[in-house]
C-alpha cells in the first residue's frame, strides 16, 4: 500500500464503537475510515461502493451475525477482515471460527483490564497487518495431518524445549505444526498474539485434534514432553528451570513491539535457560516480534527455523528474523513439524 492510505470499513451495530473507531483511526496518516456499517446488509452495498481495503467486523449483531456474513463475503467477495468479539467464552468461540472461515484477525472489545486505549493500540496494527495479509494463502494452507510424522525413536527423556512465535495467519499455522507432532515430543512452549481469553478457547480447540496435549499456560505449568503451552492473552511468557524441569513464568509486564505477550520475551529466556537444547521457529506474523529473541537462542546454541514467504500470510516477522541472520533454516509451512523432529532426533 505504499503512499497509500488503507482503506477501512467498520461494520458494528453499536454507534460508540463505530464513533471510536472512526475517531482513533482517523489520527493515523496511513489509514482512512471510508465508511462504516450498522449491520451486513448495509455492509455489503458499501462493500461494492467503496471497496475498501480492510473491513472490521462485529461478530454479534441484529438481522445476521457476523459468522454468517463473513461466510458470503469470503465466498463471493474475499476481503481482509478483522473480527471484532467480546470477551466471552461464546464471543472467544465464534472468533476462532470466523479465522477458520477466512478471518485475519480478532480484536477484543474493551472490558475489566483492557481498556480503550489497548484496543485502539490494537486495531491500528491490525489493520496494517491485515492490509498486507495474503488471502491466497488462508486457502492454500488449509491444515493437513502428515502421514508418517510419528517418530517412534524420540527420546523420553529428552532435555528439549521447543519454542514457537506467531502472530497473523498464525492461529492456522500452530494447527499446522501441532497436529503433527507426536506424542512423545518434547515440551513446547508458544506465543501467539491474541487478547485475553481467547487463548483460552484456542488451546481448547487445538487440544481436541492434537495428539499432544495442548492447554493455555498457568504459572508454574511444567514443560514435560507431549505438552504444549500457550501463553495466555495479556501476559508474557517466560520459561525458567529448577534443577532438571523447567517451568513457565506468567507475568504482568509492559508490552514489547506493541504486544503482550510477546515472541521476544519468550524466546529470550529460552535463550538464557535452555540454551543449545532448544530448537525456535518464528511463524507468519506482522512486524519484527520474535527476530531479536530468535538470534539470541540462536546465539546460544539453538537450531531455528523460519517459515518462508510463499506460505507465510504474513512474512512480516521471519523476514525480520531472516534479516538478522537468526535463522539456521527457512521452510515452508508444511515441513516445519518434520524439521523439529529431524532436529530433535538427530541431538
Amino acid at each position: 500500500m505504499t503512499n497509500q492510505k488503507i482503506k477501512v470499513l467498520v461494520v458494528d451495530d453499536s454507534a460508540i464503537v463505530r464513533k471510536i473507531f472512526n475517531e482513533e483511526l482517523s489520527k493515523e496518516p496511513d489509514i482512512e475510515v471510508v465508511g462504516t456499517a450498522p449491520d451486513p446488509y448495509i455492509a455489503r452495498d458499501k462493500i461494492v461502493q467503496l471497496k475498501p481495503d480492510v473491513i472490521t467486523l462485529d461478530i454479534e449483531m441484529p438481522r445476521m451475525d457476523g459468522l454468517t456474513f463473513l461466510k458470503k463475503l469470503m465466498k463471493h467477495y474475499p476481503l481482509p477482515t478483522i473480527i471484532v468479539s467480546s470477551l466471552t467464552p461464546k464471543g472467544s468461540t465464534m472468533a476462532l471460527e470466523a479465522i477458520e472461515c477466512g478471518a485475519v484477525e480478532v480484536l477484543a472489545k474493551p472490558g475489566g483490564s483492557y481498556s480503550v486505549g489497548d484496543m485502539c493500540i490494537q486495531l491500528k496494527e491490525k489493520i496494517r497487518a491485515a492490509s498486507r495479509v495474503n488471502l491466497d494463502r488462508k486457502v492454500i494452507n488449509r491444515v493437513q495431518p502428515q502421514v508418517g510424522t510419528i517418530i517412534k525413536s524420540l527420546s523420553e527423556t529428552t532435555q528439549k524445549v521447543i519454542a514457537i512465535g506467531a502472530s497473523t495467519g498464525g492461529t492456522e499455522a500452530l494447527k499446522q505444526v501441532l497436529i503433527n507432532m507426536p506424542l512423545n515430543s518434547p515440551g513446547i512452549v508458544i506465543v501467539q498474539h491474541m487478547p485475553a481469553n481467547f487463548t483460552t478457547a484456542f488451546a481448547e480447540r487445538l487440544n481436541k485434534i492434537c495428539q499432544i496435549e495442548v492447554k493455555e499456560a498457568q504459572e508454574g505449568d511444567s514443560v514435560i514432553n507431549g505438552r504444549a503451552l500457550i501463553a495466555p492473552g495479556n501476559f508474557h511468557m517466560l520459561i525458567r528451570r529448577s534443577g532438571a524441569r523447567y517451568y513457565v513464568n506468567i507475568k504482568d509486564g509492559p508490552f514489547v513491539h506493541h504486544q503482550r505477550p510477546a515472541v521476544d520475551v519468550l524466546f529470550t529466556s529460552v535463550a538464557q535457560y535452555v540454551g543449545s537444547n532448544a530448537i525456535g521457529v518464528i511463524l507468519t506474523g506482522m512486524g519484527a516480534d520474535g527476530a531479536k529473541g530468535l538470534l539470541a537462542m540462536k546465539g546460544a546454541g539453538a537450531k531455528t527455523i523460519a517459515q518462508d514467504e510463499a506460505s507465510c500470510v504474513v512474512f512480516g516477522m521471519p523476514k525480520e528474523a531472516i534479516k538478522l541472520g537468526a535463522a539456521d533454516k527457512i521452510i515452508s509451512l508444511e515441513k516445519v513439524a518434520m524439521e523439529i523432529i529431524n532436529l530433535v532426533n538427530l541431538s
